[in-house]
Parts: structure tokens; C-alpha cells; sequence
């Protein structure tokens, strides 16, 4: 499970016939991007923003140009809501504020939608998937940041304060025990993408391709061909090492390169909560669903369960596929 990482770090790549203007270099550029578009009679347009700790993209296309702009702006406000709910990113969060009190009044929606999820997930993995890391990330950051790793003894103890059952979750209320944290970090990017092409649609935007940290796309490219979507290898994390096309839907990536602790990648923002260490049998896990908050939560499980238990997991949620690079 991953506790809160460090903002400006991507874990996947795009390849040219994904959305973001930039990434169309591979076509001829931006003024081609524009062109292929021109030619059907579509307008483009894409807006970058700093939030939940990385940079995002939306790239929409449409024949009335009137239409993009209001949508763009409705899209973003509600990645601001999301991330006013459910980011540690922000100290002033409903989430950051629950970690601080250990009790929330009438919690917001926008964060008992992806907790209500996280804790669904955490019993079907097993425990693989656990909100309640969030102590793990403290102590190895902390850690690292001395230049150390974490001792037995402070392992354990961090170890002791994770368990998602003790959760407890209300319309009225959210409580933690004492010493307890949750982070969302594992899925609420994925769940950004959902709210980010629910608002699209509801503004009549069929063809789009989002990164919100994970990616989502729908409809096609504005040269009529569908969306592509590169994965980064893990080694290096710069090259391409699969493409995924025709992509639609929505696809996240958890690996070990992302936020390491180790020059060697053994140890990492994703943790097992069951021994505080991070897994060892996975660089990456890229899983596609339906949902964005399915594609998050369970790329992240599935790189504690390894390839066996990930890909049994997955199995057993209609839609999804899971691609597997093992530990190089």
C-alpha cells in the first residue's frame, strides 16, 4: 500500500497518439495534433494544473469550440473538490484533518466514496490494500531522509498501527484510533479521473484523453484513429516498454520507481502492511478498468500481492486486465 509521495513524480509515459499536446510529438507536434483535428472539423484544446501531488493534463476535442472552455473549467474545479476531500497533499484537506484529530463530523462525499472503496478493497485483497499505511509512509520518510532505514523495533511498532478494520466510518462520522493515519494516495488520482470524465460527459465532451496521475480516455484521437497509451519500462522509467492501444477506459501504474528509498528500488512509497517492508517480486503492475478508482486501488494491491495473487484479484472484477513486470 502506498503512503503519501512526494509531488511531481510520474510513474507512466505517453505515447504520441495519447492526449496531451505534448505527448504528440511522435504525429508531427502540437501544429499537427491541431491539424488532424482541423481536418474532421474539431476544435482542441488541453490545460495543465499542478494538484494531488502531480501535474495534470486534459486534452478534449469537440466541433463546437464554445463547448471546451466551460468544460475544461468544470473539470477542473472538480479535481480541486477531490482534492479538498481526500489529498494529504493539502494540510487544510478533510483527510488531513481527520489524520489530525482522529475524528471527522459530517464527512464529506467526495472523501467517503474513495474510503468506503479503499476499505471494500482492503477486505478483498486480504489486507494487501490498506488505507490505514499511512504510519509506514511517516517512518520511512522520515528515515530516509537521515540517510537510514527504519530499525526493527520502529517497524514493528508502525506495524502495530495499521489495520483498516479499526476504521471507523459513518454518514455522521469518520473516527481513527489513537496513533492511526489513512491516506487515499493508492487510488484518489483514479479517482480524479472518474469525477474529471463524469463532468466531461455531462458537458457533452465524447472525445478526451485525461492524466490525472492515472489516465482515462474516451471516444478518439482528433485524427480519427483510436487513443494509444505508452507504459513506462521500469528500467529506465523513460522508455516505452508496451503500448496499449486501442486504449479507452482508464489504466493506472504502480511500481517501485516512482518514490524509492533505495538506489537499488528493494525498498519504496508501496508497503506491505503486513510487514511495513515493500514487496519484492514486482517493478510494476498497469492495470485497466472501467473505473479509475478500480484501475488505482487495485494496480497498488496487486503489486503486494505479486502476479499470482494480483492477477486473482483482478480476475474477479469484470472489465480489468493487469500487466506484470516482474523484479529485473
Amino acid at each position: 500500500m502506498t503512503g503519501r509521495a512526494p509531488p511531481m513524480r510520474r510513474r507512466k509515459v505517453l505515447l504520441g497518439a495519447a492526449g496531451a499536446l505534448a505527448a504528440a510529438a511522435g504525429l508531427g507536434g502540437v501544429a499537427a495534433f491541431r491539424g488532424h483535428a482541423a481536418a474532421r472539423g474539431l476544435a482542441t484544446r488541453t490545460r495543465t494544473g499542478l494538484a494531488l501531488g502531480t501535474v495534470m493534463a486534459l486534452t478534449l476535442a469537440h466541433r463546437d469550440e464554445a463547448a471546451l472552455e466551460p468544460a475544461l473549467q468544470a473539470a477542473f474545479r472538480a479535481i480541486r473538490a477531490v482534492e479538498a476531500a481526500a489529498s494529504l497533499f493539502r494540510a487544510d484537506s478533510a483527510l488531513a484533518r481527520l489524520n489530525r484529530d482522529g475524528v471527522l463530523d459530517a464527512p464529506d462525499p467526495l472523501l467517503l466514496a474513495p474510503l468506503r472503496f479503499a476499505l471494500a478493497l482492503a477486505e478483498a485483497s486480504g489486507g494487501a490494500f490498506d488505507p490505514t499505511v499511512q504510519p509506514l509512509w511517516t517512518l520511512w520518510a522520515g528515515a530516509a531522509a537521515r540517510g537510514e532505514r527504519p530499525g526493527e523495533a520502529a517497524l514493528r511498532e508502525a506495524v502495530a498501527r495499521v489495520d483498516w478494520r479499526r476504521v471507523s466510518v459513518g454518514e455522521d462520522a469518520i473516527r481513527l484510533p489513537p496513533g492511526m493515519g489513512l491516506t487515499l494516495n493508492g487510488l484518489v488520482q483514479g479517482f480524479a479521473a472518474d469525477r474529471v470524465m463524469a463532468c466531461l460527459e455531462a458537458h457533452g465532451i465524447r472525445d478526451a484523453f485525461i492524466d490525472t496521475g492515472e489516465f482515462g480516455a474516451s471516444g478518439r484521437h482528433p485524427d480519427g484513429t483510436p487513443w494509444r497509451l505508452g507504459l513506462a519500462d521500469p528500467r529506465p522509467p523513460h522508455r516505452i516498454a508496451e503500448v496499449i492501444a486501442p486504449f479507452t477506459g482508464f489504466a493506472s501504474t504502480s511500481g517501485d520507481y516512482a518514490t524509492s528509498f533505495s538506489a537499488d528500488h528493494a525498498d519504496h512509497h508501496i508497503f506491505d502492511p503486513r510487514t511495513g517492508r515493500s514487496p519484492k517480486a514486482l517493478s510494476s503492475v498497469t492495470v485497466t478498468a472501467p473505473t479509475g478508482l478500480l484501475a488505482d486501488g487495485l494496480s497498488t494491491a496487486a503489486m503486494v500481492l505479486g502476479e499470482a495473487g494480483g492477477g486473482l484479484l483482478i480476475a474477479g472484477y469484470d472489465g480489468c486486465a493487469a500487466r506484470f513486470t516482474a523484479k529485473a
